[in-house]
């Protein structure tokens, strides 16, 4: 499939899809931690990034990342750039991006999505929460092609310096029951 039949053909379906080489990928339902973990973190940046001038959204909002040929559906997203506080479609110039990890997906996730990721101009951040254990791991953008890597457990605070946002990882898990290994996704 074409990026411009992807592009005519996704809105049209029941189900969201993201599109990567070619190929379309099925968004399937996740865990209610999985949305929990999201919302926890959504809640408690969307005061803070609405005060900078930028917008956030939870999974429903579609980046394009032009470099790769790829359209994703991160968990939550976060834009300063002036065009995207205004699109009604897709964000294309994201500053924080963050996905939920569980056992189906972690693996594209570090994998194929971090290198599309990269590949992102405007991309300060990029966040991994893990629904299994309290572990927040971010990448920050260093110089050149440099991502720096920082983990964060229990009784540590959180630093988002794209969006100069710090807060204790025990708001993110806030009542989040963690499922653990082996547990269904549904």
């Amino acid at each position: 499939m074409t990026v411009e039949e992807y592009l005519e053909w996704e809105p049209l379906q029941e189900i969201r899809f993201e599109y990567s080489g070619g190929q379309i990928y099925a968004m399937t339902g996740s865990t209610i931690p999985h949305n929990d973990l999201a919302l926890n973190l959504y809640t408690a940046l969307r005061p803070h990034v609405r005060e900078r001038g930028c917008r956030i959204n939870v999974s429903d909002v579609k980046v394009k990342i032009s470099a790769a040929g790829a359209y994703r559906y991160p968990d939550v997203v976060v834009s300063c750039s002036e065009p995207d506080q205004q699109a009604t479609k897709l964000f294309e110039a994201p500053t924080l991006i963050v996905e939920v990890l569980s056992p189906g997906t972690e693996r594209k996730d570090r994998g194929e999505k971090f290198k599309e990721y990269c590949q992102l101009p405007s991309l300060q951040e990029y966040v991994l929460i893990d629904a299994q254990e309290m572990r927040v791991e971010c990448y920050r953008r260093g110089e050149g092609r440099m991502w720096l890597y920082f983990a964060y457990g229990a009784g540590d605070e959180v630093e988002l310096t794209s969006l100069d946002f710090v807060c204790p990882i025990e708001l993110i898990y806030e009542a989040v029951q963690l499922s653990q290994e082996g547990e269904a996704d549904s």
